[in-house]
C-alpha cells in the first residue's frame, strides 16, 4: 500500500483557505467600495462623460441659432427683392423698393448694383440740337403769278393806289423820278436798254399827296419812253411772302410791246403783250403775286417790234404796290 504523505494532505487542505480567502477578498472589497467613494480614476471617466454631454448640448443649440438665422436671411431677402403692393412702381417701371443706382457711376468697371442684372452699358446719346434748330419752321409760301390788263382811267391817284409804295417817271423831264414818301422801297428801277425821253401828251391824268421830292401833284399826264426794238425799261419789286398786287401804268406809240414778268429763282413767269400799229395806245397791267420774303418780281417793258423808222416805242408812267 502506498504511504500517504503529508504534503499533499497539507495541499488538499489547502485549497479550501484559498477559496475562502477569494471569497473574502471579494466581500471586503465591495464593503470598501461601499463605505469609500471612487478614487481619481473614477472621477476623471465621469467628467468627460459630463464634458461630452455639455459639447453635444452646446452643437446642438449653436445648429439650431445657425439654422434659425439662415431662415430669418432667406425671409428678409425675399421680402426686400419683392415689390409691397403699396410701393407705387418708380419713373422707370420697376418696384421703387428695387435696388437702382441713384447716379451714373463714370467708371466702366464699377460694380454691379445689388438687385439689377448686369447688362451692356447704352451708347452715349449724340447731342440734342438747339432750339432753333429742332423748331419747326413756317412752310414757304406758294408761288403765284398772275398778270392782266385793263383800260387806265381818266384819273389815277397814286396816294390811294400805291398804299405800300409807288414810284412815278418824267414830272417835267424825263429825269425826274418820284417816290412815295415813306413808302417801303420795294420797287426798283433797273435802268434798261435805249435812251430815255420825257413824253407829256399822255391821255391819263396822275396825282398824288405823299411824294419825295416831290410832295404833291394834282393831274400831270407826264411819263418817259424809249425808240427802237429791244429798247425798253427793267423794273423789280421785292416780296414779302404776302399776297401783292402791282400795278404798272404803261403805252406804245406805233409798235408792239412785250411785257415779261418772272419770279426770281426759277419761278414762273408770264407774258402780256401791248400793240398800236397807227397811234398810241395805254393800258394797266395787273401783276398779283406771291412769293418768300426776298423773293424779285422781275419786270421788262420792251419794243417787240417797230411799225414806223421814227421812232416807234414802249413808255412807261408808274407802278404802285399795294
Amino acid at each position: 500500500m502506498a504511504e500517504e504523505h503529508p504534503a499533499r494532505t497539507g495541499a488538499s487542505a489547502s485549497r479550501p483557505t484559498r477559496a475562502f480567502r477569494r471569497g473574502a477578498s471579494a466581500r471586503h472589497r465591495s464593503m470598501a467600495n461601499h463605505r469609500h467613494p471612487p478614487g481619481p480614476q473614477g472621477e476623471t471617466r465621469a467628467a468627460r462623460r459630463f464634458a461630452r454631454a455639455r459639447r453635444h448640448r452646446r452643437y446642438l443649440v449653436e445648429a439650431a441659432a445657425a439654422l434659425a438665422g439662415l431662415l430669418t436671411l432667406v425671409a428678409y431677402v425675399n421680402w426686400w427683392s419683392e415689390p409691397s403692393p403699396d410701393e407705387p412702381p418708380g419713373s422707370d417701371g420697376l418696384p421703387a423698393v428695387v435696388g437702382r443706382p441713384s447716379l451714373p457711376s463714370g467708371d466702366p468697371t464699377a460694380p454691379a448694383v445689388p438687385g439689377l442684372r448686369p447688362r451692356e452699358r447704352s451708347p452715349s446719346p449724340s447731342p440734342s440740337p438747339s432750339l432753333s434748330a429742332s423748331a419747326p419752321q413756317p412752310p414757304a409760301p406758294p408761288l403765284v403769278l398772275t398778270v392782266s390788263r385793263s383800260d387806265i382811267p381818266e384819273a389815277v391817284d397814286l396816294t390811294e393806289t400805291g398804299r405800300r409804295d409807288w414810284v412815278h417817271w418824267g414830272l417835267g423831264d424825263a429825269g425826274t423820278t418820284v417816290r412815295k414818301r415813306g413808302g417801303s422801297g420795294e420797287i426798283h428801277d433797273l435802268g434798261g436798254r435805249g435812251e430815255r425821253g420825257g413824253w407829256d401828251g399822255n391821255q391819263e391824268l396822275f396825282r398824288w399827296r405823299d411824294g419825295a421830292p416831290v410832295k404833291s401833284a394834282d393831274a400831270t399826264p407826264d411819263g418817259v419812253y424809249t425808240c427802237g426794238v429791244d429798247s425798253g425799261f427793267s423794273l423789280a419789286v421785292v416780296a414779302d411772302g404776302q399776297p401783292r398786287t402791282a400795278t404798272v401804268y404803261l403805252g406804245v406809240w406805233m409798235a408792239r410791246g412785250r411785257l415779261d414778268a418772272r419770279l426770281g429763282g426759277g419761278g414762273p413767269s408770264r407774258t402780256l403783250r401791248l400793240e398800236e400799229r397807227h397811234t398810241s395806245q395805254s393800258t394797266r397791267a395787273t401783276i398779283r403775286f406771291q412769293a418768300p420774303k426776298g423773293t424779285r418780281l422781275l419786270l421788262t417793258w420792251m419794243v417787240e417790234e417797230s411799225f414806223t423808222p421814227h421812232c416807234g416805242n414802249v413808255g412807261l408812267q408808274a407802278v404802285a404796290l399795294r
